[in-house]
């Protein structure tokens, strides 16, 4: 094709992003499979084993409480300097945080010490992945041609579904390969270790890509706004949150599934571990087409509408799937899961590009960035809710409730939100309205 040299760079340059949120993300997900699975026994063997987990999914909570900081300090340099230079920074705090986790000596050896160091790295890897998302999906979007944000915006999105089936299909080997106590004493750290070595591929790769030419561009014809957190926050205040609150649900959710229901599903509901982590690994899996597809389909229908639908139909069959949830039967409960994925797919398979469109360039690193970590604290929390919920009620509804209250607070945001298909990316107005159209 004739075109084929012009897609060259957008094409390597989503690669680069897909490859990096790949690492990033496996990095963050085994710290979550780790704390339902093992974190309890390892570093809070001390208390009543029911809250010995809520307290490990605690401590999983945190790098969520730490990502908006990692946002807000990686995108004021993000909006400065350029993104490239944040990937590459991020990639390394997330990194070295992982690696000192696998060595990370447990309770039983150096006491209290062991889960306040535990947290602290956890809070380094949110440092590190806060900044990370920013960086990556501009990155994409800023390269792609305007006609296919969306779809080249969706590829560090794929980011997500592929580090979690790296993350859960290595544990899910380790749990067929090695006995409960030699996983228990040194086989969860194997993951943590092996990261090293695909931080070392991600930092090579990230390396050979060059800055996004949106922001050089712009760079080139206006000063570099001072503080531009705090300018977007001044100026854009009400997108923030609204964009953060449609994509509330969709991050809550994932870490339900992903982390809570790990736990709750072998511990209370009879499922095998090896079983829920090779159904895991599955629904992952078949969330990276849903994402591109999705990506693709919002450059010709917009973004607005796949929002509104995926968190209608989340909304709607939330108590559903916890029904099937329930019956104890795998493949139910994938049925179940793969609704839930098709619905979180219509909103982070154009999310890249959606929260791009809605700022000035010179913004943009900052007000994606806190749109997307805003939503992240409460969305991290979400696995330590429900196994409150659960404890306080006894009831599996307590949690579809909850997932279906979330669910109609980002039907309600996205509602609120305006289309951004015909947006001019160069040219954002300061305004935060402008071209945008409501559709």
């Amino acid at each position: 094709m004739v075109d084929g040299p012009a897609l060259r760079v957008p094409r390597k340059v989503a690669a680069a992003s897909l490859v990096g949120t790949t690492i990033e993300w496996f990095d963050f997900f085994i710290y979550g499979t780790a704390a339902a699975l093992v974190f309890n026994r390892v570093f809070f063997p001390s208390i009543d084993p029911a809250l010995g987990t809520i307290a490990a999914l605690g401590t999983f909570a945190s790098g969520f409480i730490a990502r908006p900081i990692g946002g807000a300090l990686f995108a004021h340099f993000g909006d400065r300097v350029g993104r490239k230079p944040m990937l590459v920074y991020s990639l390394l705090l997330m990194g070295a945080a992982t690696v000192c986790i696998g060595l990370l000596p447990g309770y039983a050896t150096i006491g209290v010490a062991a889960p306040v160091l535990l947290v602290l790295l956890r809070f380094c890897q949110g440092l590190g992945v806060g900044g990370e998302w920013g960086g990556a999906a501009l990155m994409a979007v800023e390269n792609a041609p305007d006609h296919r944000r969306g779809f080249y915006g969706s590829w560090p999105q794929v980011g997500v579904p592929l580090g979690l089936v790296l993350g859960t299909g290595s544990f899910l080997i380790l749990d067929l390969t090695v006995s409960e106590a030699s996983f228990l004493a040194w086989g969860w750290r194997i993951p943590f270790l092996a990261s090293a070595l695909l931080i070392l591929v991600g930092m090579w790769i990230r390396l050979t890509v060059a800055e996004s030419p949106v922001f050089r561009a712009d760079a080139e014809r206006r000063e570099a706004s001072r503080l531009p957190v705090l300018e977007v926050l001044r100026e854009h205040p009400r997108i923030i949150f609204l964009a953060a609150g449609s994509f509330l649900a969709t991050n809550a959710t994932f870490y339900v599934s992903s982390v809570w229901l790990v736990s709750y599903a072998t511990t209370e509901l009879g499922y095998e571990r090896s079983t829920i982590l090779g159904a895991n690994t599955f629904l992952s899996a078949s969330d990276i087409p849903m994402i591109l597809l999705l990506g693709l389909l919002s450059d010709r229908v917009g973004r607005r509408p796949l929002f509104l639908v995926g968190m209608a139909v989340l909304a709607i069959t939330a108590v559903p799937y916890f029904l099937l949830v329930g019956t104890g039967n795998i493949w139910l409960f994938i049925l179940g899961g793969l609704v839930v994925q098709a619905c979180r797919s219509a909103v982070y398979g154009p999310q890249s590009a959606y929260f791009a469109e809605q700022f000035p360039t010179h913004l943009r690193y900052s007000g994606a960035s806190l749109a997307y970590q805003l939503a992240s604290i409460l969305g991290g929390i979400a696995p330590a809710v429900c196994g409150l919920l659960v404890l306080w009620t006894g009831s599996l509804m307590s949690v579809a409730a909850y997932v279906a209250a979330m669910a109609l607070v980002s039907l309600a945001c996205s509602w609120a939100m305006t289309e951004t298909l015909r947006r001019d990316l160069v040219s954002v107005p300061d305004d935060g309205a402008g071209a945008a159209v409501r559709s």
